[in-house]
């Protein structure tokens, strides 16, 4: 039986006939295009979380030192200046990781090698870091052990705080010593200091004098070099055949490190590319331990913020006023009443100035009645010198 072929109305046949037909393409192309667009952003959505999610997780937050400060909170210090941050930062001479064990035995305890009280004025207009020495001797207060015990009180050298009580009791000395208030901790080990600086390709310094230093396994020349993680560990540690061998002598050369640390991490072409961003980044959260309020991505930013516009010559680098110990030279002590003026003028937030030399500012004039303010032996972060 044949059927009627019946012509179709001009518009109504295939897709590819008439102007319906080419609209109902067109707005397939749309919603297809929009449906690619949309995998697109999330998937790089996907991606950008995951990384953040990453970072966010590899802080450690110190439960444990939380826990230890609220109880003593009542005879911790006050904060006098709203804005204004401490924060104790604290390598550890922990040898676990790869490699480490170069450094001396792992005894299963770990001291602070090194303590830097970091202050950030309220306006962030300056920032301050203060060494403590691991030799000053100091009143440590009876402290939680990490197996539940309290040791007693004792006059000590101020690493013995770390390695009894670990974070909390060295922040418990700390503000007993300097009567100023922690307000944030970050604690580093081997391990991590090494990941930070070879994720940066290294940092420069400049020697006057070639390194040959059996004991830090550290062989560097005279001049401009670039030192990788490994090098830069060697570096910061190293006393015996560097300077006068001093415990002082050491902080110096670390001040200096990381003075050309910040300069590093200040260049466009690390913080501007993220590329060399993430694996920094990767490498800084990673090997962290801090205060549960900083241990996330959005703490650290939140700290670091207004800290990143600081020029670098209003980033100050010293030691605390110290000299030998009375009862042995291999100790330290403060000097005072300079130390008391330098916790005062941290603590009230009062603008500290530092120069290569103590005592450096001459002569007081008579007829001005309020004296210059002190200064202090130590350097910026400006200061290079390579020249």
């Amino acid at each position: 039986m044949t059927g009627t072929v019946r012509p179709r109305p001009e518009g109504s046949g295939g897709l590819g006939s008439g102007p319906s037909g080419r609209r109902e393409r067109r707005w397939r192309w749309v919603r297809r295009g929009a449906l690619g667009v949309g995998l697109v952003v999330l998937a790089a959505g996907g991606a950008g979380w995951a990384i953040y999610a990453k970072l966010d997780s590899n802080i450690t937050p110190d439960e444990a030192a939380a826990a230890e400060l609220a109880r003593y909170d009542k005879e911790r210090p006050t904060s006098l200046v709203n804005g204004a941050q401490n924060i104790l930062l604290i390598g550890s001479d922990s040898r676990a990781g790869s490699g480490n064990r170069r450094y001396g035995r792992d005894s299963g305890t770990e001291r602070s090698d090194t303590t830097i009280l970091l202050h950030l004025s309220a306006e962030r207009r300056s920032a301050t870091a203060v060494s403590i020495p691991r030799d000053l001797m100091v009143d440590v207060p009876g402290c939680r052990r990490r197996d539940g015990t309290r040791s007693a009180p004792m006059f000590a050298m101020f690493n013995y705080a770390f390695q009894v009580g670990g974070s909390a009791c060295t922040i418990r000395t700390v503000e007993r010593l300097t009567n100023i208030r922690m307000d944030h901790h970050v604690v580093v080990d081997f391990q991590g200091f090494k990941k930070m600086v070879d994720a940066l390709d290294g940092v420069e310094i400049c020697l006057t004098e070639p390194i040959d230093d059996k004991a830090a396994k550290l062989r560097l020349p005279a001049g401009k070099v670039t030192l990788d993680g490994e090098q830069a560990l060697g570096y910061v540690r190293a006393r015996k055949s560097l300077g006068n061998g001093s415990d002082t002598d050491r902080m110096d050369r670390q001040q200096r490190f990381l003075a050309a640390l910040t300069h590093k991490v200040q260049s466009n072409d690390v913080l501007l590319n993220p590329v060399r961003l993430y694996p920094v980044l990767d490498a800084a959260t990673s090997s962290l331990t801090t205060d549960p309020a900083l241990a996330s991505l959005r703490g650290l930013y939140e700290l670091v913020r207004g800290v990143r516009d600081i020029p670098t010559e209003r980033v100050q680098f010293l030691t605390v006023p110290r000299e030998s110990y009375i009862h042995n030279a291999n100790r330290d002590q403060l000097v005072e009443p300079e130390a008391k003026r330098l916790f005062e003028r941290l603590r009230t937030d009062t603008p500290v100035k530092v120069v290569d030399s103590p005592g450096l500012r001459g002569p007081e004039d008579p007829a001005v009645p309020t004296p210059p303010p002190p200064t202090f032996r130590g350097n910026t972060a400006a200061e290079n010198p390579c020249g």
